[in-house]
């Protein structure tokens, strides 16, 4: 299967999902997950239609999207990956959307790079819905006070909120978690699902699914 086919049949189960579930929301866009993959192999997805792509690390993503971006200029280019507050200044100047803000020293990092940079990104706050103790992202119990700060001490728009379950639970409770925090919170976006639940997610109200390997195959 080429990556073009690959992409054809993630775009026709999401559209799938959509119209049988009562709880998916109306738009959900399809971030195409490029991390570990070069310029050559992304060129497909871009040619095919594919103008949302996520990266995890800033050092990479500068190696291969500032080129295809000028030559693709409506790219949109998602961060998913954990950010360093070293890395600020670089993310904002190269990425659109953050979707990993999940302590203070972040959020102050990007508010101060983006008015530096003249720049708004649009935000989402990472929430570990699993509390796994290696894993980024806020605490579920703490998650609505951080977006209150984000927006009232560090001025930032954050328009979602982000999750990643633990890989050997049931999504379906994350998901639920996620979407109940959001509420509260007053966010509307919701980044949650991969190649492996991003269906489940859909039904649980995902606004932004987060697909890579059911694209561009495994990753070496």
């Amino acid at each position: 299967m080429s990556i073009k086919d690959n992409l054809k049949n993630v775009l026709d189960a999401i559209d799938q999902v959509k119209s049988s579930s009562s709880g998916a929301a109306e738009n959900v866009d399809l971030i195409a997950v490029s991390k570990t993959f070069d310029a050559h192999d992304i060129r497909p997805g871009l040619e095919a239609g594919q103008r949302v792509f996520g990266e995890n690390r800033v050092q990479e993503s500068q190696g291969k999207w500032p080129d295809l971006k000028s030559e693709f200029p409506d790219v949109e280019l998602h961060l998913i990956g954990p950010l360093q507050s070293n890395k600020a200044e670089d993310a904002v100047s190269l990425f659109d959307v953050i979707h990993t803000v999940d302590r203070e020293k972040i959020a102050k990092a990007l508010s101060v790079a983006m008015k530096k940079q003249d720049k708004v990104l649009k935000l989402f706050v990472q929430v570990n819905t699993g509390e796994e103790e290696q894993k980024a992202g806020i605490p579920p119990k703490e998650a609505v006070a951080f977006v209150n700060r984000c927006r009232d001490e560090h001025g930032l728009e954050i328009e979602g909120l982000m999750c990643i379950p633990p890989f050997d639970e049931n999504p379906g409770p994350h998901f639920a978690l996620l979407r109940k925090l959001a509420q509260k919170a007053g966010v509307e976006k919701l980044s949650m699902g991969m190649s492996g639940d991003f269906e489940t997610a859909i039904e649980f109200g995902a606004t932004h699914v987060r697909v890579g390997s059911a694209i561009f195959g495994a990753r070496g």
